[in-house]
């Protein structure tokens, strides 16, 4: 291994986690090579272009590319040649049964055996099932016994890095990171990987107890599908208590917030219309089946799954019941991405309630500051999908306005205005995102989730 100076970073997959791994990196210091075998993603890049949105990470990607300090190849082969150090951050989609598909991971360990010529420490940074890091060691050996004699097949280590990147604040996640977890197998692997975030804790001021939890490598797989799921149960709970709340004209807002403030609870406890995006959905369900692969009952889990699967069926109930005939009708839809400050629509609770009302005959005039773009992907504008420039335009004419993504933008409307533009004053909120009072006050009639 090398000095500091000379350390090079590789990075082996420039998705969302891979590619702020990689801004991340060099923002501390390191020279980083990204590897994206996708050559348009790749050459845009290159050209500090950011294939997603996400806040602030255009800018810091064209200063390292300008600077020479990140750069980006075409293959895995290509980055291992010149990286000490290798963070593999490719997908791990849903597959049969909601296990982890973990063949990208197999596939870049096993190019990763047949370059390998000198030591390299390979960091599971893609969210795995607990013992995947033997499943990538074994395919290296293997891969590397082969390759012509060029190195010893033990020469390498694995170790495991979970990324905690929230959507929307991945940037901020990074280099101010509430932790940073550490599964290795040997005090070399520990000792390479402290020295890649020194530069982290001294940017970070670090006195006193360090944010790094160091580990075996199962636990820390095991750390990040747990702390999903947690998440998730503690999402699901507040939309359980909150069907509570309606039945007895009670208000959520204030359960969650009397609730949160016990230390050993805490926030983020949103009721609405249920959770969605890339993580949560796909790791509940991954997480779950890794239980029953080792024959531990995981049926809370499956409870906080079939939990959030009912929201979007109780939030169209709603909007059944405030428009008088959905057939025919003219909706506006407020927000398209599964959570603000991002553009990502994986999973998101709207895909889901645009397809039944569009069956259900609706015209829908859709606004997004951030996701139109993707959400088109699943659905292309049409007599019946019309995608808008503003939360005006998509109220103009319509029968209620939906909202299903809490944008910050959506608290500046002004809603006086808004009741102008539509044909019917109704606001369906599924995010409790407004001021129940406040609408009401206004004319409109106001529907939201646990909120009286």
């Amino acid at each position: 291994m090398t000095d500091h100076d000379e350390l090079t970073i590789g990075v082996l997959g420039l998705g969302r986690v891979g590619l702020i791994t990689a801004v991340g990196l060099a923002e501390l210091g390191w020279q980083v090579v990204g590897a994206e075998e996708d050559p348009a993603k790749a050459q845009a890049i290159r050209q500090g272009t950011v294939p997603f949105y996400e806040h602030g990470v255009e800018e810091l990607l064209r200063d390292h590319i300008s600077s020479g300090r990140l750069t980006v190849e075409n293959s895995v082969a290509a980055a291992m040649d010149r990286a000490d150090v290798l963070f593999v951050c490719v997908g791990t989609p849903e597959g049969e049964n909601g296990a982890a598909d973990v063949s990208q991971l197999n596939k870049v360990a096993a190019t990763i055996g047949a370059n390998l010529d000198g030591y390299k420490l390979v960091i599971e940074k893609s969210t795995s099932p607990v013992k995947t890091v033997q499943e990538i060691k074994r395919t290296i050996s293997e891969h590397a016994a082969n390759n012509g004699g060029r190195r010893h097949a033990t020469d390498f280590d694995v170790a495991v890095n979970p990324e905690f990147l929230r959507e929307g604040m991945a940037m901020r996640d990074f280099l101010e990171p509430t932790r940073i977890v550490l599964g290795v197998e040997s005090e070399r692997a520990a000792s390479i990987l402290m020295r890649v975030y020194q530069p982290l804790l001294d940017r970070m001021g670090v006195e006193g107890e360090s944010p790094i939890i160091l580990t075996d490598t199962s636990s820390a797989e095991i750390i990040k599908h747990a702390a999903n799921a947690f998440l998730a149960t503690k999402v699901s709970f507040a939309n359980m208590v909150a069907d509570l709340c309606e039945a007895t004209d009670a208000d959520i807002e204030d359960v969650t917030r009397g609730l949160g403030l016990d230390a050993r609870i805490g926030p983020y406890m949103r009721a609405g219309i249920g959770y969605g995006g890339s993580c949560l959905p796909k790791d509940v369900r991954a997480f779950t089946s890794v239980g029953e692969r080792f024959g531990v009952d995981f049926s809370v889990l499956k409870e906080v799954h079939r939990v959030n699967e009912r929201r979007v069926d109780g939030y169209l109930s709603k909007v059944r019941d405030v428009v008088a005939a959905i057939d025919g009708s003219t909706l506006a839809i407020w927000g398209l991405a599964f959570k603000p400050g991002t553009d990502d629509v994986r999973d998101a609770p709207s895909l889901r309630v645009v397809e039944a009302l569009l069956a259900d005959g609706a015209t829908l005039r859709l606004y997004d500051p951030r996701a139109m773009a993707e959400f088109a992907r699943n659905f292309p504008a049409s007599d019946s999908i019309v995608y808008t420039a503003s939360p005006e335009d998509a109220a103009e004419g319509s029968d209620a306005v939906l909202l299903l993504t809490e944008w910050p933008d959506f608290l500046d409307v002004d809603l006086a205005g808004i009741r102008e533009l539509m044909r019917a004053p109704v606001i369906v909120d599924g995010r409790n995102t407004l001021v129940p009072d406040q609408a009401r006050e206004l004319g409109f009639r106001y529907e939201s989730i646990g909120r009286p």
